[in-house]
């Protein structure tokens, strides 16, 4: 019976996920993301239940819309697949404790920044503010998960507010902001390895696409997707990198 208490959890990360694509949707845009409910964004019709079942719709409807056969945009069901996917490997990780709900906080808030900031290059202050208030009460465990948590909110924040400041508006707001949620719910220990981990990432892939001229020296690359793949591995085997690193330091 136990993998069913796993697909409970995969599917339970897919449903949120299914919120997430009306955020990644309407937050852009400034729109509610609980009124009007969801609908067709081809021909406006209201979906009905059977419509919204994580994946599952998606593939019964062939990836098309019932109402005016309109293709469903594949993002709906990679991002509730996703989330899914993180949610079951957040409980493998962490088990049922806070730190769970901390990651699972951390993902639901990355995963639309990741989105938006591709689509649009923006990371809506809404979305960093979800972070902020879901995260605040899950730090209140002890005194010392509240200060890691705190320092880890402050650094973050702080540090991307220098780097902008030097590279004279070479960061963007929402990414300073982001930094601070990412600190927050993963604390200051886990916020290092997301760092190096985001800005190797995006060092790499700019440089590559630099020298395929996909991109030119000063067109904007968002930045939120490499600190969201950060996030996610500081999160899931931070605490192995910096065991690794110690290990490897103390051996010269």
């Amino acid at each position: 019976m136990e993998y069913l208490w796993w697909v409970l959890i995969f599917f339970t990360g897919a449903a949120v996920g299914s919120f997430l694509n009306v955020c990644i949707c309407r937050m852009p845009v400034n729109e509610s993301v609980v009124y009007p409910p969801s609908h067709c964004p081809a021909c406006g019709e209201k979906l009905w239940f059977g419509d919204l079942v994580p994946i599952l719709s998606y593939l019964f409807l062939k990836g098309r819309c019932r109402y005016c056969d309109c293709r469903i945009a594949w993002q709906y069901p990679v991002v509730e697949f996703a989330t899914g996917f993180l949610f079951v490997l957040a409980v493998a990780k962490y088990g049922l404790t806070m730190g769970t709900l901390r990651t699972i906080v951390l993902f639901s808030i990355i995963i639309p920044a990741m989105a938006i900031d591709l689509k649009y290059k923006i990371i809506p202050d809404r979305l960093n503010l979800a972070g902020v208030l879901f995260g605040i009460p899950l730090i209140c465990e002890s005194k010392e998960v509240f200060i890691t948590h705190g320092i880890g909110f402050l650094a973050g924040g702080g540090l991307l507010l220098l780097i902008a400041l030097a590279s004279r508006g070479g960061m963007g707001g929402g990414d300073i902001k982001l930094v601070s949620v990412i600190g927050l719910l993963l604390g200051w220990k886990l916020l290092l390895p997301a760092l190096f981990l985001a800005f190797l990432t995006g060092g790499v892939v700019g440089i590559t696409m630099l020298l395929v001229k996909k991109i030119g020296r000063k067109d904007p690359v968002p930045f939120g997707p490499y600190l969201a793949i950060g996030a996610v591995l500081a999160a899931l085997a931070g605490d192995q990198m910096i065991g690794w690193y110690l290990g490897l330091t103390g051996a010269f």
